[in-house]
This record gives C-alpha cells, structure tokens and sequence, in this order.
C-alpha cells in the first residue's frame, strides 16, 4: 500500500519520498508527505460521502479567493491551499477511482484531542467566529451544496424511522427512548430558518475541537481545517457542534457550563459583529439540538450496519450515540445556566 501511496501522492510532487499517516478523522483517509524540503497533506475525498468531490476544491477556491480579498490585517486564520498536480489538476483519480487532492501543511502547529484549558476554549470560539465574520459578506448562494441534508435534522430523524423498518439489529433501550422524548425538538432551527428568523450563510459544517490548529509556540489558534463541508447553512449548526465537542467532559461524561461560557465569549467578541435578536434566541435550541443531531445519526448507522462512520467494531456507533444522548441530557439540565449566559454576553445586556 506504502508503493501505492507514493504512486499517488507524486501525481502531486514528483519527488516525493515518505508518507504516513495523519489524524484521524471519521471520512477522509489522510496522510502527511514529505518531498525533499517541502511537506504536504494528502488526502482521498470520500466519494460515498462526497459524490461530486470537484465541488469541493471548486468551494476551496471561492473561499480562498475571498479571504484573500480582506485587508491582510483582518485575516488572523491561515487556510490551508490547494496544491495542483503535476498535470495542473486540482484533484487526481487513482485507477480504482478514488479522488485525490493536496493541501498545504501548516508548520509547527498541532490539533487538539482534548481540552487543555479554558483559554483554548476561548480560542476556538474566537477563531470560528473570526471565521464566519470574514465570510459574513460572501454570497452563500456561490457556493456549492457538498452535502445536502447535512445538519437538517428532520432529515436524519426521518432516515432512522426508515433505518428501524428494514434492520435487523436489535434496539437499544437508552437510545429509542431518547430519541422519542427528544424528536419533536428537530425541527428547531429549520423552522426558524423557514419563518425567516434564521438566514443562510456560509459555515464551516464540522468545527470539531481537533480541526483547529494551534501555534505550538505561541499556543495561539492560527487556523481551521478540514473545509471539504463548507456550504450554505446556518451558523447555529457550526457553533452547536463547536460547543458539542469543547464543552463535552470526556471523564464525567456531562456539559461542561465554564467551558461553555469561554467559548461563547471568545465566539460573540466576533460574531456581534452581524448577529441579530434571532441569532442570540437561537444559540441554546442549537446547543442542544446538535448532540441529539450526531447522536441520531451514530444510532442510525449502527442499525443500518455502519456503513457510513469508519468503526473499529459492530457496537462502537451504538456507544458513540448513547455518549452523545447522555450529553444531550445534561446540557437540557442546564437550560436556564445557558440561557442566562447568553443574555450576559449579550452586547449591552
């Protein structure tokens, strides 16, 4: 497999030497190169997750060509760049069909498995609200859907309904019972955006903890990756899922409330820049709409047989789903705690 690699990863650089593997992320296969002095990531576009990977790169490139706009001064993230083929293709398709691409590897920074401290925390909500801000004027419209029904949850919830007709893997108990008591609240935020209290723009769609890079000197946040979901969608999704996974205390299991406070400070600091009355009311539905969200769809996969999130072994998206259940649970617990943050932070409250 190691030739194979190589094989691919000099359709990008010819003198390419060493590869080996990088993160390790739940869709794309990614790897770390070497080619003389240079590095750089490549990775192998998921095609059963993103059917038209071209729509991707040509996503990246809308992005890039924006930011590059701003007054450098403004811009505090790096975003990785596209690298072309030696053939001045953006992607490469290997004979089995599989699409490529290289991206820019940003040095000396690391990605985060767990929380350090609260400032981290801060960081990263400073960062992704840097990030929506500075995208804030770009049309969503120009960019391509890569994912339609990513993060419209009646969508998924009508996809385990389906999943419970046809499977033949026993129901777990937990798991049905919340997904009952929870269900009416779906539709949260897509009815907001339906009733025009909500607005499209452009998101990143999966700012998880480990897809900020932090400056392994400085400790600064210096870039968000892992673009390839950047689409059309509310900012509410991103910042549910930003807090989903910051805020969640792996040890005990429960929301994490100080967290919480740090990264809606550092998230706010940017985004009261265009947020309106509705963005606020909707910051706790979101918060607790999208571990529910993630926790459908590791459920439903698992009854569906794991077809989509990579898994180690047959009850691991069962496991992953409960874990994300049982946060719900306690950020519900939470409710006013959050509420009465939101309206603290709130400019002018």
């Amino acid at each position: 497999m190691s030739d194979q690699l190589l094989a691919i990863a000099r359709q990008f650089a010819d003198s390419a030497s060493h590869i080996t593997p990088l993160g390790n992320g739940l869709i794309n296969d990614t790897f770390l190169v070497k080619s003389g002095s240079q590095t750089f990531v490549l990775q192998r576009i998921n095609t059963k997750v993103f059917p038209n990977p071209e729509q991707i790169m040509t996503n990246l490139v809308s992005l890039s060509r924006h930011i590059s706009q701003k007054n450098s001064v403004d811009v505090r993230l790096q975003l990785p760049q596209i690298l072309s083929t030696v053939t001045d293709a953006s992607l490469y398709q290997d004979e089995q069909g599989g699409a490529w691409r290289a991206l820019s590897f940003i040095p000396d920074s690391e990605s985060l498995e767990t929380v350090r401290t609260l400032d981290d925390v801060r960081q990263i909500g400073q960062a992704l609200g840097h990030f929506h801000r500075l995208l804030s004027d770009l049309e969503p419209a120009t960019l391509h859907d890569t994912l339609p029904g990513f993060h419209i949850t009646p969508g998924y919830l009508q996809q385990y309904r389906q999943a419970l007709t046809h499977t033949l893997v026993k129901q777990d108990p937990y798991c049905a019972e919340f997904i009952d008591r929870f269900q009416h609240r779906a539709d949260d935020l897509e009815a907001a955006r339906e009733q025009g209290l909500l607005s499209l723009r452009v998101i990143h769609g999966d700012p998880k903890l480990n897809n900020f890079l932090f400056d392994i000197n400085s400790l600064q946040v210096i870039s968000l990756i892992d673009l390839d979901t950047v689409k059309p969608g509310l900012v509410h999704y991103d910042v549910g899922d930003c807090v989903r996974s910051c805020c969640h205390n792996s040890y005990t299991g429960e929301f994490d409330l100080e967290r919480c406070r740090a990264l809606l400070t550092g998230y706010l600091s940017e985004a009261a820049a265009f947020f309106t009355d509705h963005d606020y009311q909707y910051l706790y539905p979101a918060i607790r709409l999208i571990p529910f969200e993630l926790g459908l769809r590791f459920y439903t996969d698992y009854l569906q047989g794991n077809r989509y999130f990579k898994v180690t072994e047959p009850e691991q998206n069962l496991r992953r789903a409960a874990e994300q259940f049982r946060l719900c649970e306690s950020i519900l617990a939470e409710e006013q705690a959050i509420d009465r943050l939101i309206v603290e932070l709130r400019p002018g409250e």
